[in-house]
């Protein structure tokens, strides 16, 4: 499962607002190759199921993740920062061995 932290459920809330979405949306969460650590993160919002997608939900977010990005994010937490050192989602993310400087991509 993927949790969400107080700031991540606002800046989500925020953009689906911001964007028009309905309750029909919610959050796709994934790993893709790439990214100079190996594996990069990706988010994106999504209404239509696909085959072999996790559902999740925490602090009424809903999340969809594949099969493949579940084994790789299971217990990460998605925080969202707005301070001086950058702004943006983050990924903490116990699975990871190795994490790049940006925060973007990982290794396991």
């Amino acid at each position: 499962m993927v949790t969400v932290t107080d700031k991540a459920k606002s800046k989500i809330e925020n953009l689906m607002q911001d964007s028009g979405l309905d309750a029909s949306y919610f959050l796709r969460v994934s790993v893709q190759g790439g990214g100079c650590s190996g594996l990069s993160y990706n988010l994106d919002f999504d209404n239509e199921e696909k085959k072999g997608d996790q559902f999740f939900e925490d602090q009424g977010v809903r999340m969809a993740l594949d099969m493949k990005s579940f084994l790789y994010l299971a217990g990460t937490e998605l925080d969202f920062s707005d301070g001086l050192n950058g702004k943006g989602f983050n990924f903490h993310n116990p699975n990871a061995s190795r994490t790049c400087g940006c925060g973007e991509s990982f290794s396991v």
